[in-house]
């Protein structure tokens, strides 16, 4: 029978510093804790620039690191990389090569993209003791057609990139808006010819109804109320789901993984269509769900024994010095979450560890490039962390009441699970 294992989650690593020099009790003792866990996760929110080179893909948001980051998070304690960004490409397919053959020299467990699109899909699987692990790791986009992996066929080559979950973004409006935007277009004259000079390869669908329009590269639809929807596309969809299926039927313990930038106006809250891909990746055998994206923590869930972490903010956000759009207190405060299962992977317990990037005292300051590191969240602040999560948590079946540094978390199969935070 397999004995109890740990796996600990944390936010992205959006890595650019050899960290391997930083001293110091407090980034010590979270490194301590990520070292403990059996299996340590975190999500590579870069592109190594490596043998392979490549070239810069698009102008801001840009971001690639030296190879040299890897041995960071290998000296962290982390062993499993999701890979799957709206970063990963930032080099093009000579980063995404790049990436892969530094990672796989470093034996971290890893998933999300791959030399084509049948590569880029499959799980990650490696052996931790006696437990099988898989990593299932895909991103949503928004993002062009071309960073996403493809096969060859007869007439192209493969593409190497990412792993793509493929949706699409449709606005519904009420007939009066409709007529408006329906009137803005005659105005100008727009016609297809126009459209297809502006075509791009990631344009939206045709409109399939005379309820639909195009509205200069957005779909709106004619309804009876106003609303914004994310649809999955349905064979993209069982193909994510398959590849959990596949790695849970050969006895893998299965994390499935979500990249997206697809928030809502309030980024701390879970888009509707996540929690339904989320729930569906547990129905097809994920043991654990974590997400990133929005650089924020985001609610918790527990559905069918899984955790389900939409939003675990960042672990590591390394600045280059002057960019202060990332000024956002919220931005800089994330959790470690330390999950325990049985041998027949059944949840335990979740320890959750309250951190700040750079450390309380920051938090006011302008210094973004100088946050390095995280560091354990005050006694004080991580109470108020706790209950604010608490409190977005009770929406989704979860109730967590901050105690004496103890959150106890039902759910639905009636077991409580002890969730210790740490102050």
């Amino acid at each position: 029978m397999r004995s109890s294992f740990t796996i600990a989650l944390t936010g992205q690593s959006l890595i650019y510093h050899d960290l391997r020099h930083v001293s110091g009790g407090e980034f010590a003792a979270i490194k301590e804790l990520i070292q403990n866990a059996d299996v340590s996760f975190t999500n590579l929110e870069t592109t190594i620039l490596g043998r392979h080179g490549g070239w810069p893909m698009k102008g801001a948001y840009f971001q690639c690191s030296p190879s040299v980051v890897l041995d960071s998070l290998k000296d962290i304690g982390f062993s499993a990389l999701a890979l799957s960004n709206n970063h990963a490409f930032d080099l093009g397919p000579a980063g995404v090569l790049s990436t892969l053959e530094e990672v796989d020299q470093r034996e971290f467990l890893h998933a999300g993209i791959g030399v084509d699109a049948t590569d880029a899909s499959k799980a990650g699987i490696k052996q931790f003791g006696k437990r099988k692990v898989a990593l299932v790791s895909m991103d949503a986009g928004p993002g062009p057609a071309i960073m996403y992996a493809d096969n060859a066929t007869d007439t192209r080559p493969a593409r190497p990139g990412v792993n793509k979950l493929d949706v699409s973004r449709v606005f519904e409006v009420d007939d009066k808006k409709f007529a408006n935007l329906r009137a803005i277009q005659e105005m100008f004259l727009s016609n297809a010819m126009e459209r297809g000079n502006y075509a791009q390869p990631n344009d939206p669908r045709e409109p399939t109804s005379s309820d639909e329009i195009d509205f200069y590269g957005t779909i709106f639809r004619r309804s009876p109320e106003n609303c914004r929807r994310i649809i999955l596309d349905e064979e993209s969809l069982q193909a994510q789901l398959a590849a959990i299926r596949k790695a849970s039927s050969a006895g893998a313990f299965v994390i499935s993984y979500l990249h997206h930038h697809h928030w809502e106006p309030d980024w701390r809250e879970v888009p509707g269509w996540v929690q339904s891909f989320a729930r569906s990746c547990v129905d097809a055998g994920a043991n654990a769900f974590a997400s990133h994206g929005a650089p924020v923590l985001q609610p918790i869930e527990v559905y069918r024994g899984a955790p389900i972490f939409y939003g675990l903010g960042n672990f590591l956000f390394h600045l280059p010095e002057g960019e202060d759009e990332w000024s956002s207190p919220d931005i800089w405060k994330s959790i470690v979450a330390t999950c325990s299962f049985d041998g027949k992977n059944h949840l335990q317990s979740i320890d959750l560890t309250p951190i700040v990037i750079g450390g309380e005292q920051w938090l006011s300051s302008k210094n973004y490039h100088e946050r390095i590191v995280p560091v354990p969240a005050s006694k004080e602040l991580a109470y108020s962390m706790l209950e604010d999560l608490s409190r977005r948590s009770q929406k989704y079946g979860t109730r967590i009441v901050v105690e004496d540094a103890r959150v106890i978390l039902p759910y639905g199969n009636r077991r409580s699970v002890e969730v210790t935070a740490r102050t």
